[in-house]
């Protein structure tokens, strides 16, 4: 497993995200926004994903565009980051963008290792996900949602449904009693994702100074 490491070794708060080439080339705008935003020290873990839709997708499902579909690597994927997550003295969140984002939620439901999730625009559109939220609650505290405001202006019918699923999410973790928002973001899912995985993180890990809720980024 490669990592990427940034910000500062000794802090207390880390951060882990599965990126891509585009994720890595936007790492310093993300950085900026969680620095900007909380004022706190943090380390964050990149980690590279060779196989973006077997990798980070929970189980098998079929293309949803294009001509690859979804291998169901997560189980393995989530095994080796948890081997990130050895120090019980240090506080540990999972964040990502797009199916990184889906993951990140997933990964709060099958542990209680992260004591929050930052899902930037995730790919909460993704077959069966919704139901396996029902019968398997996130155990994260804090849980960051968000999505472009035009990311569910699309004729793929089954994207199409990512604003109801983003949602229904959002109304199951008010129902848990999680600390919750779901920000509304200006534009498609292609727009900013390095400034919305850097709100989100910054959101997760700001405490009382960032209110739950919904609004408008």
């Amino acid at each position: 497993m490669l990592t990427y490491e940034y910000g500062d070794p000794a802090a207390d708060v880390v951060l882990i995200q599965p990126v891509d080439d585009h994720d890595l080339a936007e790492i310093e705008l993300e950085q900026v926004a969680v620095r900007e935003r909380t004022g706190k020290d943090f380390r964050l873990i990149a980690v590279k994903v060779s196989d973006w839709n077997f990798d980070l997708s929970p189980w098998e499902a079929p293309p949803v565009f294009g001509d690859e579909g979804f291998g169901g690597g997560a189980e393995a994927f989530l095994a080796e980051v948890l081997k990130l997550c050895a120090d019980p003295g240090k506080t540990y969140v999972i964040g990502g963008y797009s199916l990184a984002g889906l993951f990140a939620l997933w990964a709060a439901c099958r542990t209680d290792v992260f004591s929050g999730a930052a899902a930037a625009s995730p790919s909460v559109w993704f077959p069966g996900f919704a139901e396996f939220m029902k019968a398997n609650p996130v155990q994260a505290e804090r849980v960051y949602l968000s999505l472009g405001d035009r990311e569910e202006r699309t004729r793929n019918p089954v994207m199409a449904t990512v604003g109801d699923r983003i949602r229904e999410t959002y109304e199951w973790l008010k129902d848990l009693g999680k600390e919750c928002t779901l920000e509304w973001n200006p534009g498609n899912h292609f727009r900013d994702a390095g400034l919305r995985t850097g709100k989100a993180f910054a959101w997760v890990i700001g405490g009382q100074d960032e209110p739950a809720g919904e609004r408008k980024g």
